[in-house]
């Protein structure tokens, strides 16, 4: 059974920093893509960051040059530093796993709230 668990989430001011930490267990296989979404209330969840297997890494618009997208191969773990952080990046983040052994299974965390205050 494979989980993903986050962590570093909270609750910071505008223009500061939190890192967010993602750990998968259970791994059968091969992680392929590794990173994270986030979804606003009522919005819908969208992409923030990713790494997907070789190091490429993609950013939505909206963060790049503040947030920065890492994994660890042989933790089975992902990380997101964020920086410069904005009341608009207040939101649920989740990670998530894209995890091939026969097929292609995407798996998620349970998901961490990031409040940024103006």
């Amino acid at each position: 059974q494979v989980e993903l668990v986050e962590s570093g989430g909270g609750l910071v001011q505008a223009g500061g920093s939190l890192r967010l930490s993602c750990a998968a267990s259970g791994v059968i296989g091969r992680i392929v893509d590794m990173g994270w979404y986030r979804q606003a209330p009522g919005k819908q969840r969208a992409l923030v960051a990713h790494v997907i297997t070789g190091g490429t890494t993609n950013y939505a618009d909206s963060v790049k040059g503040r947030f920065a997208v890492s994994r660890d191969n042989a933790k089975d773990a992902a990380y997101l530093q964020m920086d410069g952080l904005k009341p608009e990046d207040t939101a649920v983040y989740y990670c998530f796993a894209l995890i091939r052994r026969n097929t292609v299974t995407n798996y998620w965390g349970q998901g961490t709230q990031v409040t940024v205050s103006s």
